[in-house]
């Protein structure tokens, strides 16, 4: 499981602070976790994060590799706002099935499970989320999300990570565009894949640049892919893939 670190923000103005820069509705904490990102003024990505109420505070579930940014970026945005950024000890927990007290549901899709926040870490977790994640189309940060990412194209939308009616954010015009004005051509997909091919193998199709593949979890992977090329027989590596979905 990915490291994470959660950040607790506590001030007058938090929730006003976070609903300009998110690209989910912050109003959602009143009911369970908020999935959401952060972009850059040219809509691209920067971190995704988990959002919950927790007393007066709010919480930040956020990839231990982009800890230290995503502090920065929010230091840099608060400007005069009564908001204080701190890093915390707690763990995340996660699993399937029933969920313990304080758990709230993964809102990216019901087969994710719980998430919940302790001060001890997670000793009993052997669910191959990898497998869960390719299953359902579910981008990670620094795998399918990389600096480059436009988070239409992998599936924002779908996994309840975007809302279009929530007003302005960082990156908001670029995004509202490319939803109402662009077909997109590019974006994850799931392939299957047989033979040997390690994450980051590029995808070709007849000699051409067909795109990139990402998490393999046996014979499925997730794969960003140009889909006027991604009709038919491809290849990565020395493997054989093929579009799914």
């Amino acid at each position: 499981m990915t490291k994470r670190r959660i950040l607790r923000l506590t001030g007058t103005d938090v929730s006003e602070f976070l609903q300009g820069l998110i690209t989910n509705d912050i109003k959602g904490v009143e009911t369970g976790l908020v999935y959401a990102a952060m972009l850059t003024p040219q809509g691209k990505f920067l971190a995704d994060f988990f959002i919950c109420r927790s007393g007066d505070a709010m919480l930040i579930d956020v990839a231990e590799s982009h800890g230290d940014m995503l502090m920065q970026r929010l230091n840099m945005y608060k400007l005069r706002a009564d908001v204080t950024i701190e890093a915390t000890d707690l763990h995340l927990h996660r699993g399937l099935g029933d969920p313990p007290e304080g758990a709230m549901a993964d809102p990216r899709h019901p087969a994710l499970g719980w998430r919940r926040y302790a001060d001890a870490p997670q000793t009993d977790d052997s669910t191959d989320w990898t497998a869960l994640r390719v299953e359902h189309q579910i981008p990670e940060a620094g795998i399918e999300l990389t600096p480059d990412t436009f988070i239409l194209e992998v599936g924002f939308e779908r996994i309840a990570g975007v809302d279009f009616r929530k007003g302005c954010y960082v990156g908001q015009e670029v995004t509202a565009r490319m939803k109402h004005k662009t077909e997109l051509r590019k974006g994850l997909a799931q392939v299957s894949i047989a033979g040997p091919a390690e994450p980051g193998a590029e995808i070709t199709a007849n000699g051409k640049p067909a795109g990139v593949l990402h998490s393999r979890a046996g014979d499925r992977a997730l794969a960003y892919l140009r889909y006027d090329r991604a009709t038919g027989p491809m290849q990565a590596g020395a493997a054989e893939v093929h579009r799914i979905a």
